[in-house]
């Protein structure tokens, strides 16, 4: 499994700790998002910045749509079929969702590939929903479980 982590809120007047850990998360604007495992040393840098971020656990549709749509190289080029073979280990984006969402891949497996997705702005009337509550409050911060895909949806969109 893998964690969809975005970055809502700006660093200003933040406690350094946490600025570093949304910098080491590769978060370093407001509407970046990562795609990271799932594991013990991850969940508690997301907690520690929990006031900041939202995150929710990747399936396969949220991945292939952000791969596909906001998937950048080095250089700025967007991410290809071509690209990801040629790294060698999977055969095209759809493969390399497939195995981004079931835990048995990342994103370092393309060579050139940037880590940091650049997402639109949540689309819609609701946009964010306030980003001073969680999200069990009707805001936008802290752990959304798998709602986050309807949020990444609204920001993807083209």
């Amino acid at each position: 499994m893998s964690w969809i982590v975005v970055r809502v809120r700006s660093d200003v007047k933040v406690e350094r700790s946490i600025r570093e850990t949304m910098h080491h998360l590769n978060l370093t604007r407001v509407n970046h998002a990562v795609i990271i495992p799932k594991n013990d040393q991850y969940r508690g840098m997301l907690q520690k910045a929990k006031d900041y971020i939202t995150w929710g656990e990747a399936d396969l549709d949220t991945v292939d749509a952000m791969l596909r749509h906001r998937g950048r190289l080095v250089g700025g080029a967007p991410l290809t079929d071509e690209a990801v073979a040629e790294g060698g280990v999977h055969a095209d984006i759809g493969a390399l969702a497939t195995a981004i969402a079931s835990g048995e891949g990342t994103v370092k497996d393309v060579p050139n590939m940037k880590r940091v997705f650049r997402l639109h702005p949540p689309r819609g009337s609701k946009g964010w929903g306030g980003i001073k509550r969680s999200h069990v409050n009707g805001g936008a911060l802290g752990p959304r479980g798998d709602a986050i895909g309807a949020l990444i949806e609204r920001m993807v969109e083209q």
